[in-house]
């Protein structure tokens, strides 16, 4: 690829090129907010949205367009990247639109409808649409009917395009995954859906792929043959927060194991795909997921352990338990869950992946650490003590203090000999000056530009939902977990630490 090929390719990506109305159902929700509308001002900060583009928000709440739009500039004062500009500003709010309605009434969507042509008229949107369902999971179904039954998404003409955002939990379990599956399918074509998980926007996440297969020295040791064991960490301290009611009829394993662990697990462990394109890198993750052991009710019981935090203190802090926390009376939700889990096939067989989230932990920490195996002939056993010769360890922390480090052995200056460990480290926040976009930011101008890569498949969801499902119907079938059984501020549950030291490792510190 020659320079100029190269510079048409770096600025025909930099910014989303279609006319577009996006509509926010839940535009009046924390997620819009907070996280939706900052990052598409930050997008029009950048130059970065098409140059004929609105924004159309539909909510229940009974607020006119002014109103509307001073929530906007109150959320992005607080929440965005980039400081108010005036006359970004300016430009960006007159982009603006809202109506308020139910998201079952006919009437509403009729307005909708009509919404939509006279922005087309007026903007040049051209009849594409991107969706956005920013409102909980039991709502979706209904906004989703509407779309079909009024053709609201049907395309003006046949150059024009809809899309959906879904966020997640898509499904509870593996049978309502694929209903909705189904649903969403009567109305728009898989290449058309894009199931969004935030965890994948993060530039450190998309950074395993490039650490992986843009560095030869990886590759190669990247098997069973070199790697011990793999541990997957996702740790809040927070607690449920306001989320009780939705966390309650959830637990730590729809909330995160299903999506987001598998997820990183799945970046971790796929095969090199064959193009960096959605089609192709889902195509390998598909396959992880497929590989995957499936787990009898009897190995549910030995190969997870979950929990409920108790009161305790963060930070010097005291915090309550869940059961305050969401308001309930007592509760048989999980917290808290580690699970072992093991791919069958050539690369990883019998190769461990030891995964674990909670909540009311110590700090907060995402991170991916890959142990290496010990060296087979232990040259030094005759002058150190071997036992305290720690192995290789490959860290990928997704968040906080963003980077990759390598923890070796080397030998202390001086005599005797001795040997220590020594890290190198390579930070997000020291190696480049530019601050990275959100995950919204990089998701939003994905859907708007039709690159469905850092978005999930149908078969991807189902796939995921068919492991967890299998564990969730083995709980089912054991006795009642006695919660709570770890206090916030701890590191979790023994049975967590029974789980990983009965295979004669250790978990490693937050």
């Amino acid at each position: 690829m020659d320079s100029k090929t190269l510079t048409r390719t770096i600025s025909s990506s930099d910014r989303a090129q279609d006319p577009c109305v996006l509509v926010i159902f839940g535009a009046s929700g924390d997620l819009a907010r907070r996280m939706l509308l900052p990052a598409l001002y930050d997008l029009a900060y950048d130059r970065r949205l098409p140059a004929r583009f609105a924004v159309l928000g539909f909510a229940r709440s009974q607020w006119d367009e002014d109103e509307f739009r001073r929530v906007v500039k109150t959320g992005i004062k607080e929440f965005a990247r980039r400081s108010i500009d005036e006359a970004v500003w300016e430009s960006f709010s007159g982009k603006l639109r809202y109506m308020s309605g139910n998201y079952d009434d006919p009437a509403a969507h009729t307005r909708l409808s009509s919404m939509l042509d006279s922005i087309d008229s007026e903007l040049g949107t051209a009849g594409n649409r991107l969706y956005y369902l920013a409102v909980p999971p039991t709502t979706s179904p209904t906004i989703i009917s509407k779309l079909r039954n009024d053709k609201i998404s049907a395309p003006v003409d046949s150059d024009s395009w809809s899309r959906i955002v879904v966020e997640k939990p898509f499904g509870r379990d593996l049978e309502s995954a694929r209903e909705l599956n189904r649903l969403i399918h009567s109305q728009f074509p898989e290449e058309s859906v894009y199931r969004i998980d935030h965890y994948l926007g993060k530039e450190t996440v998309q950074n395993i792929l490039v650490f992986r297969f843009a560095n030869g020295v990886f590759e190669p040791i990247w098997n069973r043959r070199y790697i011990d064991h793999v541990q997957i960490t996702v740790a809040e301290s927070l607690g449920v927060g306001d989320r009780g009611g939705y966390y309650d009829q959830s637990g730590a394993l729809r909330d995160m194991v299903q999506n987001h662990i598998m997820q990183l697990l799945a970046l971790i462990a796929m095969e090199p795909p064959i193009a960096f394109d959605g089609r192709a890198v889902r195509n390998e993750k598909v396959k992880v997921f497929n590989a995957l052991r499936r787990m009898e009710p009897a190995e549910v019981a030995t190969s997870t352990a979950r929990g409920q935090y108790a009161a305790g203190w963060i930070g010097g802090e005291e915090v309550p338990g869940y059961t305050q926390d969401a308001a309930v009376d007592s509760s048989s939700t999980e917290t808290y869950v580690a699970m072992r889990l093991f791919i069958d096939n050539w690369r990883w067989a019998d190769v461990p992946f030891y995964v674990r989230t909670g909540k009311r932990l110590p700090k907060r920490t995402t991170q991916i650490a890959i142990q290496f195996r010990k060296v087979p002939h232990l040259l030094f056993k005759d002058i150190v003590d071997v036992s305290d010769m720690e192995p290789t360890v490959l860290t990928i922390r997704i968040q906080p203090n963003e980077g990759i480090s390598m923890k070796f052995l080397t030998k202390v200056p001086g005599t005797p000999t001795r040997i220590r460990p020594a890290m190198m480290d390579f930070l997000y926040g020291a190696a480049f000056l530019n601050e990275a976009p959100s995950a919204y930011e990089t998701l939003l101008l994905d859907a708007l530009q039709g690159d469905a890569t850092l978005f999930t498949r149908a078969d991807e969801v189902e796939a995921a939902w068919e492991i967890m499902t299998g564990v969730l119907d083995g709980w089912q079938q054991m006795p009642s977990a006695q919660f709570p059984n770890y206090e916030a501020g701890s590191d979790g549950p023994e049975e967590a630490d029974r789980l990983i030291e009965s295979d004669g490792r250790q978990w490693r510190r937050f």
